[in-house]
Parts: structure tokens; C-alpha cells; sequence
């Protein structure tokens, strides 16, 4: 009866067009940074040019965390996601008038890159935020878990989509993101919620910290969102693949293809069982023997030689991966009054957005100074390291046994 009455909820109307709508926003982006790269190399042929276009999508991130969380926290956050995903699908008409125009350039699609990257810095914490007044709490996990397979699901298919209309040229791929975008801003504007009146905390400097601040009182929220940070900082291996798949496996452009689709894979497929078997008991031992599974997956693959094994070590990455973000994502949204869930996610979303980006950075770089198979064996064994370092470090995370209970 209860998983009866779950589903029943996970079905109502606004959480569907929410699901639909993150569906097709994060397709679109995906699909739409795939064809931005891929012009950009083909106008230029500068790999520090094509270097630009993600330091663009960042920097926004980066630069905008403190100003995101305060407008999530004192305006309409499904208007705010409206907005963003209704001028995302402008600027992919634009770089599809700039194409049959002639006029896109270097310069221009770096701005449309910009735009895009402060777009979706607006948009994922107001997004995040939005959720829990869409489910009731006791629902969060399975929410949360139904939203991530969304991610990973655009992971799959964004690129693979985004290769293939390229192909037929890049038009098609800007026609459809444009289409996407506007069809997922619409239905999130149709999402129907009780009001919520908030009386936002004057504009202060106090204000504008608060949200660093409660992180850094919340030894649990601080101590999950840190320990991804730093596990996926050391073991990006996936940034790695292209080397594996050249020089190691000898598996050339389609093993590549291949490879970087097992995580996501991986992911989806644990992001579909914490659906139907969320975690009830022993977060926090289950947190830390995921991290455990990552370090040692991540080990496995930097020593194999065969492309089965690797493959089956990127599943497990992935897949162990997805029980980090739920745990984190949960806590957040369930540990976190309303009123500041715009801040504390956008703190999280900087979190997640520098691992991903340093963690590919110090990869890179520790490989060029070891070697690629040392570089992924040493970030393997470095989050083992900081798996066991937090579990003394945050013993209240290490005790953790539910959701709402520490």
C-alpha cells in the first residue's frame, strides 16, 4: 500500500511536468554544449579556444553563487527557472540564426556559452529549491533519486542526440534544443503549487554569507557536501579517457564513446533501484562504503588492460557515485528551512560544479607529471584516504541513520 500511494505521488501532475521539464532542460544543455564545442573547434582549431568555452559555462557558476542563492530565496523560484529556461532557448535560436547567417564566431559563441553558463546557475538552485513543495518530505528521497536518473539519463542521451544532428548539420541540433527549452519552460510555468509567502531577511552582508555560514554549522550538510567534493576531486578518472582508450586500450574513438557512457550508465541504473529501495537505515555507514566501492572502482580501472573490466570498474564509479549525490541532496533539501534552500543549494551547486571541474583539472595535470595509470591509481587511493579522514573528522555523518535523525 505504501509504495502504492508513493508512486501515486510521484505521479501527480506537478511533480510530472517538473520531471519533464528538468527532462528537457538538461538534455538540451547537454546537447547544445556538445554542438557549441564541436563549432568552436571547427572555426578555430585552437584547443585553448575550445579550453574558453567551458572556463565560459563555469566562471558564471562560480562568480555567481552568492548573488543565485539570494534570488532563489526572495522571488517566485518557479518563475525564476521559467525565465532562465525561456532565455536559453533564445540564445539557441540565436547561435540557429547566427548559423544560417553566417555571422557566428568565436567571440559570439563564447557569449552564448557565458549566457548560457549564468542561465543554468540560476536555474539549478531554484530548481533544487523548488522540489520540496512539490512532494511531502517522507517522499524526498525517492524524488530526489527519480531527479538524478533524470541527470544521468541526459548524460546518456544529450551528447549521443547532440553527435548525431550534428551530423546532419548543426542547425538541427540548435532547432531542437530551442523547441526543448521553450516546451520545458512553458510546463514550468504551468506547475501548480501552494503560495508560499516568504519574508526575506534584509539585504545584508549577514544575509548574503548565510548560506556559507549554515553549511559550515551543519556538521552533517558540511561534512557530505565536502566529502564529494574532495572524493570526486581526486578520483576523476573520467577525465582521463581519452588517453585510456588511445594508448591503453587501444580502443580508439568508439571505446571512447563507450566508455564515458558507463558512468552515466552506472549511475541511472542506481538512481532506478534508490527509487524503489530508497535508503531508510545507516546513511552513514552506507555513504561512506559507497565512497569506499568509488576509490577502489577507480583503482580497478587505472590497472586494467581490458575494456570489459574497465567498463564494468566505470559502472561501479558511476553507480556508487549516484548514492553520494541522493544522500547529499536529501539532506540538504530536508535539514534546510525553506526560506534559505536558495543559498545553501547554490553553495552546494559550487561544490559540485568545482569538483567536477578541478577534479579534471588536477587529473589532467597529475597525469602529465606521472602518467595517466599512476594519476587514476593515486586519485583511487586518495579518496579511500579522505572516505576514511571524514568518517573521524564528521563522526556525527559517520553516525548517521536517517534522513530527519542524526
Amino acid at each position: 500500500m505504501l509504495e502504492t500511494e508513493t508512486e501515486s505521488t510521484l505521479r501527480q501532475p506537478s511533480f510530472t511536468k517538473f520531471w519533464v521539464s528538468r527532462t528537457l532542460s538538461s538534455t538540451s544543455f547537454q546537447m547544445l554544449s556538445v554542438a557549441i564545442g564541436w563549432q568552436m573547434y571547427v572555426l578555430t582549431h585552437d584547443a585553448y579556444s575550445l579550453g574558453l568555452v567551458g572556463l565560459a559555462q563555469f566562471l558564471p557558476m562560480m562568480l555567481l553563487t552568492l548573488v543565485v542563492g539570494q534570488v532563489a530565496d526572495r522571488f517566485d523560484r518557479r518563475k525564476i527557472v521559467f525565465l532562465c529556461q525561456i532565455i536559453e532557448s533564445g540564445i539557441a535560436a540565436l547561435l540557429l540564426v547566427g548559423n544560417l547567417a553566417g555571422w557566428l564566431g568565436r567571440n559570439e559563441i563564447l557569449v552564448a556559452a557565458a549566457i548560457l553558463g549564468a542561465c543554468r546557475a540560476f536555474e539549478g538552485p531554484s530548481s533544487s529549491s523548488l522540489l520540496p513543495m512539490l512532494v511531502p518530505k517522507e517522499l524526498m528521497q525517492k524524488a530526489i533519486a527519480w531527479t538524478t536518473s533524470t541527470g544521468q539519463t541526459s548524460q546518456i542521451i544529450g551528447p549521443t542526440l547532440g553527435g548525431v544532428l550534428i551530423a546532419a548539420g548543426p542547425v538541427f541540433v540548435y532547432v531542437t534544443a530551442a523547441v526543448a527549452l521553450f516546451v520545458a519552460g512553458i510546463l514550468t510555468f504551468l506547475i501548480r503549487m501552494e503560495r508560499i509567502v516568504r519574508k526575506p531577511e534584509p539585504l545584508t552582508a549577514r544575509s548574503i554569507f548565510s548560506g556559507l555560514v549554515f553549511v559550515r554549522r551543519n556538521p552533517v550538510i558540511l561534512g557530505t557536501i565536502s566529502l564529494d567534493l574532495f572524493a570526486v576531486l581526486l578520483g576523476g578518472a573520467t577525465a582521463l579517457l581519452p588517453i585510456f582508450a588511445e594508448d591503453i586500450l587501444h580502443t580508439g574513438p568508439l571505446g571512447l564513446g563507450v566508455m564515458r557512457t558507463a558512468p552515466a550508465v552506472g549511475a541511472l541504473l542506481m538512481s532506478i533501484a534508490l527509487v524503489y529501495f530508497p535508503l531508510k537505515k545507516a546513511l552513514g555507514p552506507i555513504l561512506f562504503g559507497a565512497l569506499g566501492v568509488f576509490g577502489l572502482a577507480t583503482m580497478l580501472f587505472a590497472v586494467s588492460t581490458n575494456l570489459i573490466i574497465s567498463l564494468v570498474a566505470l559502472l561501479l564509479i558511476g553507480g556508487s557515485d549516484v548514492i553520494s549525490v541522493v544522500i547529499r541532496s536529501s539532506l540538504v533539501q530536508l535539514q534546510t528551512p525553506d526560506e534559505m534552500r536558495g543559498r545553501v543549494n547554490a553553495v552546494n551547486s559550487l561544490f559540485i560544479g568545482t569538483s567536477n571541474q578541478l577534479g579534471e583539472f588536477e587529473s589532467g595535470t597529475l597525469a602529465g607529471m606521472i602518467g595517466p595509470v599512476q594519476a587514476a591509481f593515486v586519485g583511487g587511493i586518495g579518496t579511500v584516504v579522505v572516505a576514511g579522514l571524514w568518517m573521524f573528522l564528521f563522526p556525527s555523518l559517520r553516525r548517521l541513520r536517517s534522513l530527519s535523525n542524526e
